[in-house]
């Protein structure tokens, strides 16, 4: 995939806003609307949320580190890493979402949530919006960052940012599909 490099930063910035957005609209929603689930398998939208920031709380600090560390210049455009590509797209949502297995320490099942749940995403939000800003001034092809499931491989920055957002796209349709159902 090869694509502007402003584009790029351009949509998923955008994407970032709405999932900020529809965050900010469950804290009216009661917290027992938020923790309940529509079949026993099923996350509620706070566990759909609480596994993003876990997410979050290791691909902010590392994007945030690979940018402040970075010495390089924008590059116009940013192709993407075929592992990368594979990753960033295999989190997209389809015609149908498919399940995915997740790891046992990002999974938020039976874990005590409240509201602060809600309120952590909004804030992890606002970071992403700043580091995609921040990357505007740097290579996203040669920035590259670990990711969670191995130390041993490494993406390029853009092709993370992309992992990121659309695995929190897959998340956010999800909770709309619930909130839709109660």
């Amino acid at each position: 995939m090869k694509i502007s490099t402003s584009q790029l930063l351009n949509e998923l910035k955008i994407q970032v806003q709405e999932h900020s957005h529809v965050a900010e609209n469950l804290l009216r929603e009661s917290e027992a609307k938020l923790n309940s689930r529509a079949s026993h398998e099923s996350w509620s939208v706070l566990e759909c949320l609480e596994h993003l920031n876990r997410y979050g709380n290791f691909y902010i600090p590392e994007i945030s580190h690979r940018i402040s560390a970075s010495q390089t210049s924008p590059a116009p455009i940013f192709k993407s890493g075929i592992l990368g590509n594979y990753f960033a797209q295999s989190m997209l949502p389809g015609e149908k979402l498919k399940k995915m297995k997740t790891f046992k320490s990002m999974n938020p099942v039976n874990s005590q949530l409240d509201k602060r749940v809600v309120e952590e995403f909004i804030r992890q939000q606002q970071q992403l919006l700043e580091l995609l800003e921040k990357a505007r001034n740097i290579d996203l092809n040669k920035v590259k960052t670990n990711i969670s499931i191995s130390k041993l491989v490494k993406l390029k920055l853009g092709d993370t940012f992309r992992f990121v957002i659309y695995h929190n796209e897959r998340h956010i349709l999800q909770i709309k599909k619930m909130m839709k159902n109660f």
